[in-house]
């Protein structure tokens, strides 16, 4: 078991209908994001080296800030469990403000977030060999020689086995998708 990665939206009845999920439509390999990708959105908090997508954003020219402004929308247990913690009313209502200032912050992020990921296809598609460009680290639980080659060569299921390159194609694939469903605001949930 791990930790999952997921795309939600300010509209998630009418993205993620029962149609979504019928196997026929296929969106499950094609917008499914793998458990290294969300070990890799994460490790900006777990490791001491500058972040793999620090980096990327770095070597492409392309500010990554709106991938991880995804992280920062403050729903369901975590806003609840900063809730539990508030010792005094007070501080429940700072936190109850923070979260409404944080969701504005994001509201209408998608057409932002989508040229955020297709600029990143667009300059990596260029680089041939990522994983030499990228520190060497000794908590390496990307597997980065593997996950980082081969950016144009969707390798995985469209889950287990992903590089890279093939959750990038994903995430933009789910982006278009959930604007075509009239999404404006997007954010990662994980579980």
């Amino acid at each position: 078991m791990g930790l999952d990665i997921s795309i939600a939206t300010n509209n998630y009845e009418e993205v993620y209908s029962p149609d979504y999920y019928d196997e026929e439509n296929n969106y499950f390999s094609t917008h499914n994001l793998s458990r290294t990708f969300c070990n890799f959105i994460c490790r900006r908090n777990v490791i001491s080296h500058e972040p793999e997508l620090d980096q990327i954003g770095k070597l492409t020219g392309v500010d990554i800030n709106p991938i991880y402004s995804m992280e920062d929308y403050p729903v369901g247990d975590g806003l609840e469990f900063f809730l539990e913690k508030a010792e005094t009313e007070e501080e429940r209502q700072a936190i109850l403000r923070d979260a409404k200032e944080r969701k504005e912050q994001l509201e209408g992020n998608i057409d932002l977030v989508i040229a955020t990921i297709s600029n990143l296809i667009a300059n990596l598609a260029m680089i041939k060999n990522l994983p030499a460009l990228l520190q060497q680290t000794d908590f390496d639980s990307l597997d980065n020689d593997d996950y980082f080659s081969d950016f144009d060569i969707d390798k995985g299921d469209g889950y287990i086995g992903n590089n890279f390159g093939q959750d990038l194609r994903n995430f933009e694939r789910s982006l278009k998708f959930a604007k075509e469903k009239n999404a404006t605001t997007v954010w990662f949930t994980y579980g």
